[in-house]
This record gives C-alpha cells, structure tokens and sequence, in this order.
C-alpha cells in the first residue's frame, strides 16, 4: 500500500508539473511574517520550508510537498518557504542549521521537525503532526 501511494503521489506531482521535466513547478509562497502569525493565530496547519536554489535534497522535497499539498486532508496547510543563503535572519530565527529543513506548526505550536527527509511516507507522517 506504501509504494502505491508513493507512486500516486509523484505521478499526481509529475501531472500537475512538479518534476524535472514535466512542465513548470508550482511557485513557492514566500515567508511573510504577518501571513505566518495570521495562519498560527487561526490555528491553521504550517509548514516551514528552509530551502536552497542548489540543495538536491531540496529539489527532491519539492515535489513530494507539492503532491502532498494538493491532498485533500491538507488543504488548509498554510507553506511558507525561505531561501536558506538569502534570509539568514529567518534561518537563525527558526533554528535551523541547515538546507532542506521541514518545521510543522499546530497552529502558534511547533509539533516537528526534520531536517534532509526526501521519502514521501515520511513527510507525509511529518505533515500529518500539524492536523
């Protein structure tokens, strides 16, 4: 059931143009610090993406994310993403180290984090924490 999920999920990426290849990627909505505490004072689902244009951990998420967007049971995650080289100041406030940084927020909350994840069934667990 797993893999055919796996599958499901980057054919619906590959169909919708997220992939290499496939079309133009879905632009990223960018980190903005009044939509970001409208969406924690909602209680709404979040997601940090800390990402960079070269990370291929990055570039792998990506599709992953966006598959997992279109998914009915995450229609009100709220995804901000910030460059991880051109908003430093995001970075350290937020407490990342590195590139390829997931943070999940329940509502004003942070419920987790990962750091490198690029197995579908694992970020959709890690998502799946914000509802």
């Amino acid at each position: 059931m797993t893999n055919r999920r796996h599958v499901l999920i980057l054919a619906a990426a590959f169909l919708a143009g997220n992939l290499p290849g496939s079309g133009q990627a879905a632009d990223p909505t960018a980190y903005d610090q009044s939509a970001f505490e409208a969406a924690q004072a909602a209680g709404r689902p979040i997601l940090v993406q800390i990402s960079a244009p070269w990370c291929p951990i990055c570039r792998a998420q990506k599709p992953i994310l966006a598959a997992l967007s279109a998914d009915p049971r995450f229609k009100t995650l709220a995804v901000f993403t910030i460059d991880f080289d051109a908003q430093r100041d995001l970075v350290r406030r937020f407490g990342a180290q590195m590139q390829s940084t997931l943070i999940v927020y329940k509502g004003g909350t942070e419920v987790a984090r990962s750091v490198g994840e690029t197995q579908p069934e694992w970020i959709e667990q890690l998502l799946e924490k914000a509802l």
